[in-house]
């Protein structure tokens, strides 16, 4: 679930090997939650009974959905999923509206399972979306993975940040979204360092043996703009373009993060879902 930029104090956990082995299973369990909705996905479907598929599978578990009740007592999140679609950002709201052939469509998932946060996101694509918006996700899930070759010990959180920059606005000309960001991950869902989808390299926290990142790009096809709806929740661009969010949790190791989530479970659904395309990053 992205994080509101800016609204970060200095609570910085670095965690045990053990606590990351908790993390890792979170991490499992949302994707595997996340594949169960890639089963399922169809034109005709609604948020609302993904919402529900999702939930149930995360309780049949054991754990509890993290972004259920999430956020201010007075505005709590009311899904277990985000679901965002088109010109949709992040954290859309599961609804009634039916999905069409032509969506593409984010599902961020969270859950808690023994005391430890597990944080995945990826957007899925209908059959008859078009070649444009599908290169946007190629590249979008693409700079995912240039952020995390920089989540190693020594270098600093800005060197993830630059490195997603570079590849999606610099390279590809697209917009990426400064308002969200990602952030740290652990006994609570959101902890820091934030982690910015842009920035410079050599700025930020020194990256440290044990740290736990959720690593999640927000990138627009055109313009950067967003605003938020009237729910105080939903993100859309102002342009009405459309949005990607793809997301890992990682924890940073010497010479090489080490991935928590595993978007193989998701890419496995996929395949034996003939309403969706499969979305690779671009090579």
């Amino acid at each position: 679930m992205g994080y509101f930029s800016g609204s970060s104090g200095k609570n910085v956990f670095y965690k045990t090997n053990e606590e990351v082995e908790l993390i890792r299973n979170s991490c499992l369990l949302v994707c595997k939650t996340l594949a169960h909705v890639a089963s399922i996905v169809k034109p005709g479907i609604t948020g609302l009974q993904i919402d529900k598929a999702a939930e149930e599978f995360i309780k049949d578990h054991g754990a509890r959905p993290a972004f259920k009740g999430y956020g201010s007592p007075d505005n709590p999140f009311p899904g277990t999923l985000c679901i965002s679609y088109n010109n949709i950002v992040v954290h859309g709201i599961p609804g009634d509206r039916p999905f069409e052939e032509t969506d593409i469509i984010s599902c961020d998932c969270g859950v808690e399972w023994n005391g430890y946060y597990g944080d995945a996101a990826y957007t899925f694509a209908m059959n008859a979306v078009e070649a444009e918006t599908i290169e946007l996700l190629q590249v979008t899930y693409a700079s995912l993975y240039q952020g995390i070759k920089y989540a190693t010990v020594g270098n600093r959180v800005e060197d993830i940040s630059f490195a997603i920059q570079d590849y999606t606005e610099r390279k590809h000309k697209y917009g990426v979204v400064r308002e969200l960001v990602g952030h740290g991950l652990g006994k609570s869902l959101h902890e820091d360092p934030q982690v910015p989808n842009y920035g410079r390299r050599g700025k930020g926290i020194v990256l440290r043996d044990g740290l736990v990142l959720a690593i999640e790009p927000m990138i627009n096809l055109k313009s950067r703009d967003v605003y938020q709806e009237n729910d105080g929740w939903t993100i859309k661009t102002r342009d009405g373009k459309p949005s990607a969010h793809y997301e890992h949790s990682v924890v940073v190791r010497k010479g090489q993060a080490d991935i928590l989530s595993n978007h193989e479970f998701i890419l496995e659904a996929i395949k034996n879902n003939p309403e969706m395309q499969i979305i690779l990053p671009k090579r």
